[in-house]
C-alpha cells in the first residue's frame, strides 16, 4: 500500500518527467482548507497508485486493442450499421462490454483517474453519465476517494423529480465521465443539468471519441475542455496494424469519419 508521504514523493517526480503536464499541487500562496487538503492528498495517492507518467499513446493504443478485442467496438466498412439516429456507420461501439472484463475495467479506470488528476486537480467530485457513464465513476471516485454522483438524461417523472442522484453541493468542482462520445450531445446535457445545480463543470472525459467534426464543434461551443483515453485515430491504425481490417478499409473508415452524413448517402436505398 502506498502512504500518503510515498504518494507525494513520487507524484513530484513523476511531474517533474512530464514536463508541462500537470498533477495535483497546492498552491502555497492558497487558502487552504481541510477538505482541499484530504483532496489534493487523495489524488496524489491515487496518482502513484495508478501511474502519473503513463505513456498517452501507448495507452490510447492498448484500450483501444481492448475494445476491438472484447468487440466493444466492431468495423464494418462493407455493410456499415445503421445508428438509432438513421445514420450510417462503419462502426458500432458497446463500451458497456467493458464492465464484463476486470483487467480493462481497471485500466480504463486508473487511465480516466490519472487523467483527472493531470487535468484537473481541483476536482472535488466525480459524476458519472446514465447509464453506461456510472460504472466507470464509480470506480474513478473511489481510486480518487471523491464524492460520486451521476446524472440522468431527463429528471425522474415521479418522486422528487431528480435529475441528479447523490449529493452536489453548490459550487462544487465536477469532471463528468462518459463511455462514448459522438456528437457530444448526451454529455453535454448532463452538463447542463450540472451546472443548473451551481456546480462547475471543469471538463468531460471519457474512454472512446469518434472525433467527428460537429463533436468538436459543440465542445468549442461551450468552451468546455473534452478528454478520451483512446480515439477514432488510434483505433484504426490499431485495428490495421492487428489485422483486423485492410489498408483499404481504412481509407474508408476515414473518409467516414471526415463526412459522416456525405458518407452514409452512398447506402440510402
Amino acid at each position: 500500500m502506498v502512504s500518503i508521504k510515498q504518494a507525494k514523493n513520487q507524484t513530484s517526480k513523476a511531474s517533474q518527467q512530464m514536463g508541462n503536464k500537470q498533477v495535483a499541487t497546492t498552491s502555497s500562496t492558497a487558502q487552504i482548507n481541510p477538505n482541499q487538503t484530504k483532496n489534493t492528498a487523495a489524488t496524489s495517492a491515487a496518482s502513484a497508485a495508478t501511474g502519473a507518467a503513463v505513456d498517452s499513446q501507448a495507452l490510447a493504443h492498448q484500450i483501444a486493442a481492448d475494445l476491438l478485442r472484447i468487440k466493444a467496438v466492431t468495423l464494418s466498412p462493407q455493410q456499415p450499421f445503421t445508428w438509432a439516429s438513421g445514420l450510417k456507420s462503419p462502426i458500432y461501439t458497446d463500451n458497456r462490454l467493458t464492465i464484463s472484463y476486470p483487467a480493462i475495467r481497471q485500466r480504463i479506470a486508473q487511465g480516466l483517474a490519472t487523467m483527472i488528476q493531470q487535468l484537473y486537480p481541483q476536482v472535488d467530485v466525480i459524476a458519472g453519465t446514465a447509464t453506461a457513464g456510472i460504472p466507470h465513476a464509480a470506480i474513478v471516485a473511489s481510486l480518487l476517494d471523491l464524492p460520486l454522483i451521476y446524472i440522468r438524461s431527463q429528471p425522474k417523472d415521479h418522486g422528487q423529480g431528480r435529475q441528479i442522484e447523490g449529493h452536489l453541493a453548490a459550487n462544487s468542482k465536477a469532471v463528468v465521465i462518459d463511455d462514448l462520445i459522438s456528437t457530444g450531445g448526451s454529455v453535454l446535457q448532463a452538463v447542463q443539468a450540472a451546472q443548473r445545480e451551481g456546480a462547475q463543470v471543469l471538463g468531460v472525459v471519457g474512454i472512446f471519441s469518434y472525433q467527428l467534426p460537429v463533436g468538436q464543434a459543440n465542445f468549442v461551443g461551450v468552451d468546455l475542455p473534452c478528454t478520451t483515453l483512446t480515439n477514432y485515430t488510434s483505433l484504426i491504425e490499431t485495428a490495421v496494424d492487428q489485422g483486423y481490417i485492410s489498408a483499404q478499409d481504412r481509407e474508408i473508415l476515414q473518409q467516414w469519419r471526415q463526412d459522416p452524413q456525405a458518407w452514409g448517402a452512398q447506402f440510402a436505398n
